[in-house]
């Protein structure tokens, strides 16, 4: 009879535990993705996020952290009742910090986070249970120059290696439940890569052309390939201007870099070429010229062709 009494003590003593656990439901509906900005690293969203708790929220504010935005605003609060829980409804704008993918730029795909937590409780008084009834961004929302592939509302738990100052943890550690919005876009990207590209590939044509002027001109056989080389620099110092810094090799660095390296050997090889013009040899020099330039330019068609398809992928 003891250990029955100790048993039903023990599992209403549980549920008790149980119930001081509340389950709030959350949901989104995202407004605006705009401002994206690759030099600060950060975008700016406007949406409307609610909650539905079993109490009434006492201070609608302090419901809600974002823990990855660099600022943000809530510009509308209402609080209401609904079958005799809580319900809270703010319209919030946000700085978020971003952490770009930039190994495809032109064709780069970026996936974006939204992070919630509520700071005042633990997810042992707390727990996010995401609402996926009804759509969770406008259907007639639109990013500039990007289109969105991927939307996904999930909860999570954040692990904290700290107590924050309460020393009744047996362990000095954090866990906080999450609501979190995963948006994946992905870049139109033909149209900025001609133009970004566009003064690239027209440095390395004038460069290609010296192979068909004869080796006797020395002036135009090296002012052409130096002047395209200045001018593929100078193309690749406008488009890192609009890139943060990064130590990840993108195709503009490797794009850039192959027209740099091919400028450099067909300047060489019409150093080459004027070497056996001044030898006599008109013939051997025509053909070095013939051959190289095919060997040159099939290697840099194919070399583009190769990465841009490894791009897209």
């Amino acid at each position: 009879m003891k250990k029955l009494i100790i048993l039903l003590f023990f599992l209403f003593f549980t549920q008790g535990l149980k119930a001081q656990t509340d389950t709030v439901k959350i949901g989104c509906y995202i407004i605006s993705l705009h401002d994206l900005d690759f030099i600060e690293e950060q975008y700016t969203a406007r949406f409307w996020l609610w909650m539905i708790h079993k109490k009434p929220i006492e201070k609608p504010t302090d419901a809600v952290e974002l823990p990855d935005a660099k600022e943000y605003k809530i510009d509308n609060i209402i609080a209401d009742s609904l079958q005799g829980k809580g319900w809270l409804q703010l319209k919030i704008k946000s700085v978020m910090k971003q952490r770009w993918e930039l190994h495809n730029f032109p064709f780069d795909k970026q996936k974006l986070r939204i992070k919630v937590e509520n700071p005042q409780f633990t997810t042992k008084d707390l727990i996010f249970v995401p609402d996926t009834l009804g759509e969770s961004y406008d259907p007639k929302l639109e990013v500039d120059g990007w289109k969105i592939t991927s939307f996904k509302i999930t909860n999570s738990i954040g692990h904290y290696n700290t107590a924050f100052g309460d020393n009744t943890q047996k362990k000095p550690e954090s866990d906080y439940s999450q609501f979190l919005v995963d948006i994946t876009i992905e870049r139109d990207a033909w149209g900025l890569f001609f133009k970004l590209f566009l003064g690239m590939y027209v440095a390395f044509a004038i460069s290609f052309v010296t192979f068909f002027i004869d080796p006797s001109h020395a002036e135009p056989r090296f002012g052409l390939p130096v002047g395209g080389l200045f001018a593929a620099v100078g193309n690749k110092y406008v488009i890192d201007s609009y890139l943060p810094e990064t130590s990840t090799l993108t195709i503009v660095d490797t794009l850039h870099g192959l027209t740099f390296i091919m400028i450099f050997v067909i300047i060489a090889f019409s150093a080459l070429s004027l070497r056996q013009d001044d030898d006599g040899q008109d013939k051997l020099s025509n053909n070095t010229d013939r051959l190289v330039a095919w060997i040159l330019g099939s290697i840099y068609f194919i070399f583009n062709l190769a990465s841009i398809i490894m791009a897209l992928d």
